[in-house]
């Protein structure tokens, strides 16, 4: 018997799923700062495979290079290769090569650490960083995460997205308070993207971590939609919340204007 309209699209996807290679990314997703090192049975917990399965991920993973065993702890770690694939996506990624001369001219103007981050799931990634000479409180290399219902370039993206869209990704969001400065409800954190729409930049004083506070701006791309999310840090050891966004904010604003054009033109 034929499938029906409705089913057949789900079922041919489903044929062409492979669950070897959704295993082996998790694999290698499962390392991390907390997982450095791990034994087969610690990479089976972590990834909620079979301990024969984890075995034959690792195995294949080390033949191709992407994890490697220490010869004297016998635990298996990450491999540099593993920082190739991440590289591939900046070299070809084509908003982040031209973002950098603005995130540059930025940080010049600004004398502050500038930064361009994308939207995955409910996080955003940082993608392009330019570091001030001045002390920066929080390192965060290319590759790092933040949630987006707390830090300035998360409420950025959100405020561009339609309001129904915006909630619905707050409310999946799970609203930790990692300091005493965080907001968690819903409602608070509309009303933060509500006025992010109406000066078009967002802030976060000490939400995320203390000490450091930072301004957003969206990125837009052809169809109006944001694409990215541009921001200035200002470390509280240096800056007001008040003095960040009458200082900071107008030549962010530019360089998002300019960003914004270039998404346009690429898209």
């Amino acid at each position: 018997m034929d499938a029906t309209p409705d089913t057949a699209p789900e079922d041919s996807q489903s044929l062409l799923f492979n669950q070897s290679l959704e295993k082996g990314l998790a694999v290698l997703r499962a390392f991390s700062a907390r997982r450095r090192t791990m034994t087969l049975a610690d990479v089976a917990e972590a990834t909620d495979i079979t301990k024969s399965s984890a075995q034959r991920m690792v195995f294949t993973l080390e033949k191709l290079g992407y994890v490697r065993k220490h010869p004297k702890t016998r635990r298996y770690q990450l491999t540099p290769r593993v920082m190739e694939i991440g590289f591939n996506y900046l070299a070809a990624h084509s908003l982040i090569d031209v973002a950098n001369p603005f995130l540059s001219e930025l940080t010049k103007v600004t004398t502050e650490t500038s930064c361009l981050t994308e939207p995955d799931g409910l996080d955003m990634v940082y993608v392009a960083r330019f570091v001030s000479a001045q002390f920066v409180p929080v390192h965060m290399p290319i590759g790092s995460r933040i949630p987006m219902y707390c830090t300035a370039s998360g409420r950025a993206f959100l405020s561009a997205l339609p309001e129904d869209e915006a909630r619905a990704l707050i409310e999946a969001s799970d609203r930790v308070a990692h300091t005493m400065h965080t907001r968690t409800g819903v409602d608070e954190i509309l009303e933060e993207l509500r006025q992010a729409r109406q000066q078009g930049f967002a802030t976060n004083a000490e939400e995320l971590f203390l000490g450091d506070m930072t301004v957003a701006a969206p990125v837009l791309g052809a169809q109006g939609r944001p694409v990215a999310s541009v921001h200035v840090v200002a470390p509280t050891s240096r800056w007001t919340l008040e003095e960040a966004v009458r200082k900071l904010a107008p030549t962010l604003l530019l360089c998002a204007r300019s960003l914004t054009s270039s998404a346009r033109s690429i898209d």
